[in-house]
């Protein structure tokens, strides 16, 4: 049963993340703030029909529209993540869905940082990177947005020495996937090294919770 289930669970997210990695990126917003409630259309109801996508909230296609599946999807998410739920997102709905989903531009920051800081690694730490970046968005002590995180002075090497911009592959996308759904393997770390070549002394000092393929995961 237990195999079965699993084998489900991949096969589930491996029919979002392909819808998901084929939809036109033109459409969506760069910020989605607006009050949105049942008869509203706009690009900011897709980019709110994307992030719930992604939770597995809503299933159906994105079309902009905040009709009554939109509305249940946000029901739930709001019932799930401890918001008042009245079926409406404002500003207070909007504050959870950034912190616990990204859009698709988001999506793509958390593909590569996932492809260039851990592409080596096994699947599961590929996913324990992108929890690191979940993890710090939802922490008060680094930036609330992945760009903010992705791009915080010195936080990725990858970044630094310029891997970030290679392109990602299908697997980075399907760990980024997994680690907004919530799967954190790292037990909630916020930082992460290998050891054989960190020479931080501060970073050795961080309570470890797990190593995973190459790296050493901290809080």
């Amino acid at each position: 049963m237990i195999i079965i289930r699993t084998k489900l669970r991949k096969n589930i997210s491996a029919l979002i993340l392909s819808f998901l990695l084929f939809i036109p990126v033109f459409a969506q917003p760069v910020q989605a703030a607006a009050t949105l409630k049942p008869g509203s259309a706009s690009g900011d109801v897709w980019d709110l029909q994307y992030r719930l996508k992604t939770l597995d909230f809503y299933t159906q296609p994105l079309d902009g529209k905040y009709g009554p599946n939109t509305k249940a999807a946000v029901l739930r998410f709001q019932k799930e993540y401890g918001v008042p739920a009245d079926g409406i997102t404002g500003p207070q709905t909007w504050r959870q869905l950034k912190k616990y989903t990204l859009n698709q531009s988001e999506m793509d920051i958390m593909a590569k940082i996932i492809y260039s800081e851990a592409r080596g690694e096994p699947y599961k730490g590929q996913v324990a990177v992108g929890a690191v970046v979940m993890n710090r968005i939802q922490s008060s002590e680094f930036p609330n947005d992945i760009r903010g995180v992705a791009f915080q002075p010195r936080a990725f090497t990858a970044v630094d020495d310029g891997q970030y911009w290679l392109t990602p592959n299908r697997t980075a996308y399907r760990a980024a996937l997994d680690a907004v759904r919530g799967w954190d393997p790292t037990y909630e770390s916020l930082y992460y090294f290998n050891p054989v070549t960190a020479t931080s002394t501060w970073i050795w000092s961080r309570p470890q919770t797990v190593q995973i393929g190459k790296h050493i995961f901290a809080r």
